[in-house]
């Protein structure tokens, strides 16, 4: 899977991230998305590093989309501690 197809993963893994987190983002739309594709990459990349669990070639892997997903949620998460109350 190429870099492509990573930012279209971290597109939708941020758009889930979202679904799962509703509110008010500091960031927006855009930010969102920016936290989304940020949070494929590194979930990826923790998965492969430290769950001895290589990401897949194919799109569709059930692991690829949990690590991406799962790093979302994690930056998302610290974007709101750290930048939540700015809007105020």
């Amino acid at each position: 899977m190429g870099i492509i197809g990573w930012i279209i993963l971290g597109l939708l893994a941020g758009g889930i991230a979202k679904l799962l987190l509703p509110g008010r983002d500091p960031g927006g739309l855009i930010g969102t998305t920016l936290i989304g594709i940020a949070g494929a990459f590194i979930g990826g990349w923790l998965s492969a590093k430290f769950l001895d669990r290589p990401i897949q070639n194919q799109f569709f892997d059930a692991a690829t989309w949990g690590s991406a997903i799962a790093g979302s949620l994690a930056l998302l998460i610290g974007y709101r501690l750290l930048f939540g109350n700015s809007r105020r």
